[in-house]
């Protein structure tokens, strides 16, 4: 392949063909991973550098490892609902030791996986921690030995480092966990307080509670999952609320108190609460720390690196996707982030992410899944008089011999001019894959005749899309 770079014969240390790349990825997450891979198809020459294991977030301590043990919590339900369909268990335990053994065997096989993809792809490894010394230099350093570090060249430098768990500034919050701490248990303990509204909070809520723990969540405000329909967290709370978990709204903690063998928060409201364990879910923030990102003078507001719509910094030859920049802060997104950006450098494609309709999910008990406008985003877009919500609410199959377990809530809602399919919600069981072949649709601009003329199939829950009247 022809070389496309060359470093500048200013640059004070000695380049080699080693050093010098085409794209430089800082990161080897979801989106760097994506962009590093899609980029040496079209033959550039690649390096991604990473400090920590290979994946990122959602693979090491996120989506994967946090689905994982919600599998394990839902067999928690199917026991309990055995007996109605003529299952009998003499007894039965919950062995969370062995659910975090196995859990943490399958991130280690996704991490060699991934390390496999990238030799397989031509991408070079660079193990290590990132810092910019100019617009085309990086030097990286193994672990805390500043005496082994490597000067790297390129072209194109992408900033893919993802985020890490805040700590809130509370005295005693270092006895903590945050969401990073989970995976790393031998087990869980028999009571939790979880701090948070938002996605983390709720989902662990949900796996711990279904695992046996006895959870107790404190909410600053008033409500669950802010960004999502409203109708959806309140049905979420009421099953929540169901399931034993106590929820105490317009609560925080202002200190917490290390005990033998406990911690006690202090709260707001004078209360204290008594548990094993705390974990903090109150939301991430962007892995900037050590980047040096001044010595180049990357615009960062608030606390996030700024891109436009092709994931372009203010610097040229700087990019950003995923977790670090000012968009969507999703896996698929900054998978996608990724590889247009690659597509656009290296295969002249000049193609754009899509941000209109990107679906969401929480992983909970039960789940929620989502796209499009939430019934509060489409008053305040179009007015209450021109939409209309459809909704369908009742108890799936696996639970009407039961007769034991959430309800399943379907929600459509309509810009009444177009009769275009605006928003789609739901909560429920397979919540998350209904909502997957459902966004097709709506990216597709669908109407409501054309859910209606959809032949339904029975009996399903994901029917009742194309049945509301």
């Amino acid at each position: 392949m022809q070389r496309l770079f060359s470093p500048s014969l200013n640059s004070s240390s000695t380049s080699t063909l080693e050093d010098s790349f085409d794209l430089v990825v800082l990161g080897a997450g979801s989106g760097g991973l994506a962009a590093a891979k899609r980029a040496a198809s079209y033959g550039a020459r690649v390096a991604i550098v990473e400090g920590d294991r290979v994946g990122g977030t959602c693979v090491i301590r996120g989506c994967v490892p946090k689905k994982l043990l919600l599998y394990g919590a839902i067999y928690k339900d199917y026991i309990e609902n055995a007996s109605s369909f003529g299952v009998s268990f003499e007894k039965t335990t919950i062995d969370s030791s062995v659910l975090l053994s196995n859990v943490r065997d399958e991130v280690d096989r996704l991490n060699s996986l991934h390390i496999k993809f990238l030799q397989n792809s031509g991408v070079e490894l660079i193990r290590g921690w990132a810092s910019f010394i100019d617009t085309n230099t990086i030097k990286v350093v193994e672990g805390n030995n500043y005496e082994n570090q490597r000067i790297v060249y390129g072209k194109n430098i992408l900033i893919a480092v993802g985020g890490h768990p805040t700590r809130p500034r509370i005295p005693g919050s270092e006895f903590c966990w945050v969401s990073d701490d989970i995976f790393l248990q031998d087990k869980f303990p028999e009571t939790i307080a979880i701090v948070g509204a938002g996605y983390i909070a709720c989902e662990f809520s949900s796996i711990l509670n279904g695992l046996g723990v006895n959870v107790i969540q404190l909410v600053r405000g008033d409500h669950l999952l802010r960004g999502f329909d409203k109708e959806l967290s309140e049905a979420l709370k009421e099953n929540m609320y169901n399931n034993g978990i106590q929820i105490k709204f317009g609560q925080f903690p202002i200190a917490v108190d290390q005990k033998l063998g406990s911690l006690e928060i202090h709260t707001n409201k004078g209360e204290i609460i008594k548990v094993e364990r705390i974990l903090l879910g109150t939301g991430r923030i962007p892995r900037l720390k050590g980047l040096d990102l001044s010595a180049v003078g990357v615009t960062v507001e608030n606390g996030k690196i700024v891109v436009d719509e092709n994931q372009v910094t203010n610097i040229p030859n700087i990019y950003a996707v995923g977790d670090v920049s000012n968009r969507v802060n999703l896996t698929p997104v900054a998978i996608d982030e990724g590889r247009a950006l690659s597509d656009r450098l290296f295969g002249d494609i000049p193609r754009k992410v899509n941000y209109k309709l990107v679906p969401k999910a929480v992983f909970s008990r039960p789940e929620i899944g989502s796209v499009g406008l939430t019934e509060k985003e489409a008053i305040e877009c179009y007015g209450e008089e021109n939409i209309k919500v459809y909704r369908s609410k009742f108890r799936s199959m696996s639970k009407s011999l039961s007769k034991k377990g959430p309800s399943c809530l379907l929600k459509l809602i309509v810009e009444n001019l177009s009769q275009k399919v605006i928003g789609c919600h739901m909560v429920g069981e397979s919540a998350a894959e209904i909502i997957q072949m459902a966004s097709i649709a709506i990216t597709m601009k669908a109407t409501k005749a054309n859910f209606d003329e959809t032949m339904a199939l029975h009996p399903t829950i994901a029917e009742e899309f194309v049945t509301m009247v």
